[in-house]
């Protein structure tokens, strides 16, 4: 098997997107991730994506990640976050792309969130395809994380329970698989009405990333409302962290 097609281009000071283009819109926290991945073929993987936008493959083959996580104190950068509001649960489907200026990036295909003001913020002003969910996490004595997720149309749902394994966290290594799929500082998004691809960046330190004992592994149906070939078999890697803070910037056409 041949190396990585392409690495994200952060080989420099990962705090910073590649081309950020003005003062970011949005600060937030992402917690307690969880970051699954499955391998497939990239074939089966491009025809998911819309024109313009071509898989990125590690050692010849695509990726498809499922990563739940906890949004905190999410608000526009000039005001102070909002109790009830700016603290929610979030489930995304991602693949990895590049464009055709060869800058690789995220492909979201679904992302899960429980609180509807932000899935209504981010449908409208990031195109990005957010799905209105039942959603809700239990972290027991024993460590364990018990996650859970339903698109509130009932055509998805997901349960995952998972807990940091042993290890200590660090950083993934330039180079590695783990570096190409989490080390991911640009997203990729579809205008439908205006039918144009969109661009946007984030900012944030590298994770710190511990491995992840995942127990009962509920996910077929968000590979099937996407669109995906179902997963075969357990993941091929599947790592945690504790969080990053991050900076967004706003999304703008690649035209």
């Amino acid at each position: 098997m041949g190396g990585p097609k392409s690495q994200p281009p952060m080989s420099g000071d990962a705090s910073r997107p590649p081309d950020r283009g003005g003062p970011a819109v949005m600060s937030q926290r992402w917690e307690n991730l969880l970051f699954l991945h499955w391998a497939f073929d990239p074939d089966d993987i491009q025809r998911t994506l819309p024109p313009g936008l071509t898989v990125d493959t590690f050692d010849e083959r695509a990726w498809v990640g499922v990563v739940p996580f906890r949004m905190a104190a999410v608000r526009p950068s000039f005001l102070p976050p909002v109790p009830g509001l700016s603290w929610f649960w979030e489930l995304n489907v991602r693949t990895y792309v590049c464009d055709s200026h060869g800058r690789p990036g995220v492909w979201f295909y679904s992302l899960d969130c429980n609180q509807p003001l932000a899935c209504a913020t981010a449908r409208r002003f990031f195109h990005l395809n957010y799905r209105d969910a039942d959603m809700g996490c239990v972290r027991r004595a024993d460590g364990w994380i018990e996650y859970r997720s339903r698109w509130l149309d009932g055509a998805s749902s997901a349960r995952l329970d998972w807990r940091v394994g042993n290890g200590t966290p660090t950083p993934a290594l330039p180079g590695t698989l783990r570096y190409f799929l989490v080390e991911r500082y640009r997203l990729f998004a579809h205008d439908s009405a205006r039918g144009r691809l969109l661009t946007g960046e984030v900012a944030h330190a590298p994770y710190r990333l511990a491995p992840a004992d995942v127990g009962a592994l509920e996910v077929a149906d968000l590979f099937c409302s996407n669109g995906l070939p179902g997963p075969q078999g357990p993941p091929a890697d599947a790592v945690a962290s504790d969080g990053v803070r991050v900076r967004v910037f706003s999304v703008h056409s690649m035209s």
